[in-house]
């Protein structure tokens, strides 16, 4: 739930908190003023196209929808002005729950932010909730990384992260979709997630990850059997031979009197060989075909 505030005045003092002022420590710093709280009409407004958070959880949405009924908004949200209306900076589940409760304004204090302030707000608000899915927040750091092109290094500094951490939660990125749908919902942990990308065939990940699922296996059976996978050497697949590469063996073993094995490749290259079990079934190889080593 929302906290609750009980001044009801309509003017309050700004700031959001020490770890997103943190953000611009390195903006020029002015007096801190009072702002104003103003209602704007919710059809003015439109989410953070920054936002990591993809999905909202519908029951305490409702629960926060019954409040806003009851009591209305304490909390402002945090917006500012665009070519059309205004952009929400921090403050979305407000909004949404509003929207569920039919109302048509909501108290915010308008402020300016610039596009990368905007990005840098929408990941820390989330992260200090701690509501982002594991993908959700390795999405968010990407995004930063991209859009403000910053290093892993530098990202784990302005997350107040460290960069071992940043590095694997952004390599999540590389599973597979469907693995990917298992940790997005919930289905798959940030652990199991992790250590399934220590498999070698990177093939199998999906199908492993639905077994990890439909056996609730502990992070420490996911390992045991990732190592179990990886220690196992990969068949080589047998390719069919055609009819006459058959019969080229058949007809070649019968005239050396030895076993003839003929493999091809897609390119259309092959090999031939013969076998033999000692130096006088060569020679005697050797003198069918006609080779005479003493020339």
């Amino acid at each position: 739930m929302e906290r609750e505030s009980k001044n009801k005045e309509m003017k309050r003092k700004g700031g959001l908190g020490r770890g997103i002022e943190a953000l611009f420590e390195d903006e020029p710093q002015i007096e801190e003023t009072e702002e104003e709280i103003k209602e704007l009409d919710l059809g003015d407004m439109r989410p953070n196209p920054y936002q990591p958070r993809k999905s909202f959880d519908d029951k305490t949405l409702k629960e926060l929808s019954d409040s806003i009924k009851e009591n209305g908004v304490f909390q402002p949200i945090i917006v500012r002005k665009s070519v059309n209306g205004y952009e929400i900076i921090a403050g979305e589940r407000r909004f949404r729950a509003s929207k569920l409760a039919k109302k048509t304004t909501i108290p915010a204090i308008v402020r300016e932010f610039t596009e990368s302030q905007m990005m840098e707000v929408a990941v820390l608000e989330n992260l200090q909730r701690e509501d982002l899915t594991p993908l959700e927040e390795a999405q968010a750091y990407e995004m930063l990384q991209k859009n403000l092109g910053l290093t892993q290094e530098e990202v784990s500094k302005r997350m107040g992260k460290s960069r071992p951490y940043i590095a694997n939660y952004l390599r999540l990125l590389t599973l597979p979709s469907k693995t990917k749908h298992l940790l997005q919902h919930g289905d798959l942990s940030m652990g199991q997630a992790r250590t399934l990308l220590g498999l070698k065939n990177k093939d199998k990940i999906d199908e492993v990850a639905k077994q990890v699922v439909k056996e609730g296996m502990p992070v420490r059976k996911v390992e045991a059997l990732v190592a179990s996978l990886n220690a196992k050497k990969p068949h080589k697949k047998m390719t069919k031979k055609s009819a006459f590469i058959r019969e080229s063996e058949h007809q070649l073993s019968d005239k050396l009197g030895s076993k003839v094995n003929i493999s091809e490749s897609k390119k259309g290259n092959g090999r031939l060989s013969i076998g033999f079990s000692s130096v006088d079934e060569l020679n005697r190889i050797l003198d069918i075909l006609g080779v005479d080593l003493d020339e």
